[in-house]
């Protein structure tokens, strides 16, 4: 027994110390995964960053050209105010804008994944594919301008302001035909991380609007005539700044000059921009019918107007989660084209969680100042009353959008934008406009149970099928597919 003892008394310490070193190994252990994983992180936040940054500068940049347009013609009169933010509204931002931008994110899916796979020679191929497709477009879209006065007419506008809004429509048609080239030129430059430029340009260009605007107001007085010009020339200030840029030196791998080339595939390239153009048309359409059906209430005025403001700060934030929407494209579409499946699942995780955290932010702004924010707008006690209700649907709205649009990024960087096409179909026209007609007229829940029909019914579900879809992604057999499609889109090469 005293042996026994002794022996295990001499072992005791001997067991602790070794338990005591197994511990620190484990901890020791899960400081490096933390520590890999946080590196991980920062890595992956600075590659994100230096894509979103840069876009949401630009993108509020062009979007404020339109609220300066509007604000110079708001000095006018109220019925020049009517005409221009109508014939950007529904023509410009409503319907062509949507769609030209949607065709141009396939260079999102193409441009990324092939830079990612070290083939540069063909991004500038894309990019003059892209135009080619684009341009084309514009002349099957022209009818929306040089019709706009009966086509305004047939949806009830005062026929005042309908005269001036087909003036004006037609003025902005170089606005329209600037589209098929500021869009592309701007995913190809994106696609090679080439952001800063973008972020200047766009300052730039906001800057020579501003400048003509209030020549041609106060100094030429050519009236909305002459803000339709101002914003003509921004707009190709964006092209031939971005342009010159490309091709005079800054992108010697990338842009190789005009090629012939571009005019071999077209077909192929014409479906996937197509796609690419539905799936965000899809969605903006939805909330245009969102004012309208509210415009169809009785004693709708209100409703409008306030729906309009909230519409107005939802379209200001929604410039963040856009801009995430185009940097996870690029992020996923160069790590897919590099082989990588693993870095771009971990790209997508970094860009939802930051992305959703930003958005969790702007919820919690809006219902903390929930009766204060339309002070902006207006002073109309009626119309206050009214934000101070729908703004809490204004919060849910901004948080889906925070997650929403990150997807569909998703979406793009793979080139599932046909299948995601699909799945907006059906939320938004399927569940989301008869939802939202329901509650709306047959549980006279007015303008809140439009919204809420449709947020809820068309947004959300959208939202879940598409995180269900990220997150039952095969990533390793999206890579094999992007190389596929990048040895299939490419044109062989002697560097190669």
């Amino acid at each position: 027994m005293a042996i026994v003892d002794i022996d295990s008394g001499s072992h005791q310490p001997l067991l602790r110390e070794s338990a005591a070193g197994g511990d620190r190994n484990g901890r020791d252990h899960d400081n490096k995964e933390k520590t890999s994983l946080s590196m991980r992180v920062w890595a992956e936040t600075k590659k994100l960053w230096h894509i979103a940054g840069p876009a949401i500068f630009s993108r509020m940049a062009s979007y404020s050209m339109n609220i300066v347009t509007q604000a110079f013609a708001g000095h006018l009169g109220e019925v020049e105010l009517a005409a221009m933010s109508i014939a950007n509204t529904v023509i410009i931002v409503g319907f062509n804008f949507g769609l030209l931008l949607g065709m141009a994110s396939a260079l999102e899916t193409l441009c990324g994944q092939a830079f990612g796979a070290k083939r540069y020679h063909m991004l500038g191929i894309y990019l003059q594919r892209s135009w080619i497709v684009l341009f084309l477009c514009c002349f099957l879209l022209l009818p929306f301008y040089v019709f706009a006065t009966p086509l305004l007419k047939l949806l009830g506008q005062p026929n005042d302001v309908v005269e001036m809004s087909g003036a004006v429509a037609l003025w902005l048609i170089p606005l329209h035909f600037s589209f098929a080239f500021q869009f592309p030129l701007t995913k190809f430059l994106q696609s090679q991380l080439k952001t800063q430029v973008l972020a200047w340009v766009s300052l730039a260009g906001l800057g020579i609007n501003v400048l003509t605007s209030c020549l041609c107001v106060y100094v030429f007085d050519l009236g909305v005539v002459g803000l339709s010009v101002a914003l003509d020339l921004s707009w190709w200030f964006l092209v031939l700044a971005l342009f010159t840029y490309a091709a005079c030196g800054r992108c010697p791998l990338t842009w190789p000059g005009f090629s012939m080339e571009a005019f071999s595939g077209l077909w192929e390239f014409v479906k996937l921009s197509a796609a690419s153009g539905v799936m965000l048309c899809l969605e903006n359409w939805y909330y245009r019918i969102l004012v309208l059906m509210t415009g169809y209430l009785q004693n709708a005025t209100i409703a409008v107007d306030a729906l309009s403001i909230c519409m107005s700060v939802n379209g200001w934030e929604m410039m963040i989660p856009l801009a995430f929407f185009a940097a996870t494209g690029v992020r996923v579409a160069n790590e897919l084209g590099a082989g990588s499946g693993k870095a771009a699942k971990f790209a997508t995780a970094v860009s939802v969680v930051q992305s959703t955290i930003i958005g969790c932010f702007f919820c919690a702004l809006i219902m903390v100042l929930h009766d204060k924010f339309a002070y902006i707008f207006t002073s109309s006690a009626n119309v206050l009353e009214e934000v101070d209700t729908l703004s809490y649907l204004l919060g849910v709205t901004i948080l889906l959008n925070s997650v929403q649009p990150v997807l569909s990024g998703v979406a793009v960087g793979s080139g599932w934008q046909a299948y995601v096409a699909y799945i907006n179909l059906g939320c938004y026209y399927v569940v989301g406009l008869p939802l939202g007609f329901l509650m709306g007229w047959v549980f006279h829940l007015g303008v809140i149970g439009i919204w809420g029909g449709m947020i809820f019914g068309g947004t959300a579900i959208q939202t879940v099928i598409l995180a269900i879809v990220t997150i039952r992604c095969d990533w390793e057999k999206e890579a094999e597919k992007a190389k596929v499609r990048v040895a299939k889109w490419s044109t062989p090469t002697l560097d190669d």
